[in-house]
């Protein structure tokens, strides 16, 4: 798990820090590696009868529009916000709800910052614009609109040093800044810029550790796979940098905003996914520095969330189910693992083939324990082993069921699908599975059987620009996507709307010749 984890860190800040002759370059007598999409056709690159009909939604990188795209690569609506979007859902009345990134969020620094969950009409109109940034917690990364409107939301929450070190944190692990360990909220909408907490959970409560015994949350890890080890993420600190070096780094635009030398690995479980199951009133969330995804009871009250019992699981805040990565609970080692900093976990609806099972793009799945010699990434489909009254249960050797994915999504010559970090897929009505390619900003459609009937690439970009004023160097993010959705011509939302192509079109984004990008270099 600690090299998965330094990979995922690592492609996290390659492109800031080293420039991206690294991702681009072609292994000697292997294929083209360009997992950013660099210098390719762009736009639809393929299609196939009898589709089904709908379009995707999607943000184009470094963008405060959502654009939704018809079958044949034209887009047909624009969405205008006024800060960079991440995670937008479509609602009944044609509106998305979206996290959009604060200007001026404070203390935390992981990738991913939001710090405001917003509503935007159908025609533009800001309906709701609500902060959730403080010195104390901020939202991150994706939300769920539940069915009565409320928000779902992780957020990180700053925990000082003293307080890390007291449930048991291995001290050599910890920065001097603390940790940000994670919670998730459910945010009523109030007014236009006002909404009420009215649900919380915290991973704070559901901790445990067997370092040191004089220190709290002290027991047995591998008896409580229903708590989660402080020490699990055991990823080493990054190595020390000076005051001077940051500074450099920071003018440069080379590191995240709020970095300082001493919150340099405070991101601890970096919850990059969230999701919702209104039958069984249960949330699944993805951790990709664990590797894991998890499944707990949002039945309960947030009193009830804090303990080890109630709601209608009867296990409180504890985790109902965990899957990918069994050594974080003492069961299985390296390799038992099969998840490798996943994204997008979610639930396939009723109605829909696999339904109740859950898909997740297995970023890196090539792993540790593997030999192959390149990089890939994979489409997950699991479902949970239940008994007679829907409770999870394990297997014999005491790892949460199943034992392996009932279906999967690889490219068929293996490597030419891959994204390291980002990206997401879902199940569709027809059987298929969408799929975006975040790295890339590619979104596909694959069959049962892998093949591919549908493909678009992204061909767009914003210009949004730093705080400062200055413009966000586009390579080698220049179309990347951190999620995207396959939207049914027949939802409620296109009801009496038109959705002809836009005209003109959004001009298409065009990187520069690889000489000048050379002589840039």
């Amino acid at each position: 798990m600690k090299i998965q984890r330094k990979y995922l860190s690592f492609l996290l800040s390659l492109f800031i820090l080293l420039g991206f002759n690294l991702i681009t370059a072609q292994p000697q007598g292997g294929p083209d590696r360009n997992m950013f999409g660099h210098h390719i056709p762009r736009g639809l690159t393929k299609t196939s009868e009898n589709l089904a009909d709908g379009y995707v939604m999607f943000v184009p990188s470094n963008s405060a529009s959502v654009y939704l795209v018809n079958r044949k690569g034209e887009v047909v609506h624009e969405w205008k916000g006024n800060y960079s979007i991440l995670s937008p859902y479509l609602n009944n009345d044609g509106s998305i709800t979206c996290l959009s990134q604060d200007p001026d969020f404070p203390v935390f620094a992981g990738g991913g910052e939001s710090g405001r969950i917003q509503k935007i009409s159908w025609d533009s109109k800001m309906l709701w614009d609500f902060e959730y940034a403080t010195e104390e917690y901020l939202a991150h990364h994706d939300i769920a609109v539940l069915p009565n409107g409320n928000v779902l939301a992780i957020a990180w929450e700053a925990r000082p040093y003293e307080d890390v070190i007291q449930i048991g944190r291995r001290p050599e692990l910890t920065p001097k800044a603390g940790l940000w360990t994670s919670r998730i909220v459910e945010i009523q909408p109030l007014d236009k810029t006002h909404g009420k907490e009215v649900w919380k959970w915290q991973i704070w409560d559901h901790l445990i550790q067997d370092f040191d015994p004089a220190k709290d949350k002290y027991g047995d890890v591998g008896a409580h796979p229903e708590l989660l080890d402080i020490n699990a993420e055991d990823e080493e600190l990054p190595k020390s940098i000076t005051q001077d070096s940051l500074d450099v780094l920071q003018k440069l635009h080379r590191t995240r905003r709020n970095t300082t030398i001493d919150n340099r690995g405070s991101d601890i479980f970096h919850l990059n996914a969230i999701n919702y199951n209104e039958e069984l009133d249960q949330i699944v969330f993805s951790s990709p520095h664990l590797s894991e995804i998890f499944i707990i009871d949002h039945s309960t009250t947030t009193e009830e969330a804090k303990e080890h019992s109630g709601g209608r699981w009867g296990k409180g805040g504890d985790f109902l189910f965990r899957w990918g990565n069994p050594q974080n609970y003492r069961q299985g080692d390296s390799t038992h693992q099969q998840s490798f900093g996943q994204h997008d976990v979610r639930w396939i609806p009723k109605g829909y083939p696999g339904e109740g099972a859950l898909t997740f793009f297995n970023n890196d799945i090539s792993g540790k324990n593997r030999k192959d010699s390149l990089n890939y990434s994979a489409i997950y489909q699991i479902r949970p082993l239940t008994d007679d009254k829907g409770n999870y249960v394990m297997m014999e050797n005491q790892r949460f069921a199943p034992k392996e994915p009932e279906w999967k999504y690889i490219a068929k010559d293996t490597i030419s699908f891959y994204s390291g970090f980002i990206s997401g897929a879902e199940r569709m009505k027809n059987g298929n599975t969408f799929i975006n390619e975040g790295a890339k900003g590619r979104f596909f459609e694959v069959t049962p059987d892998g093949d591919i009937a549908w493909e678009f690439l992204n061909q767009y970009r914003g210009n949004i620009r730093h705080t400062n004023g200055d413009v966000v160097a586009p390579v080698p993010m220049a179309y990347s996507n951190f999620r995207s959705n396959f939207i049914p011509a027949d939802h409620p939302a296109f009801q009496g709307k038109k959705l002809a192509p836009l005209n003109p079109q959004p001009e298409v984004f065009k990187l520069p010749p690889k000489e000048e990008e050379k002589k840039e270099e």
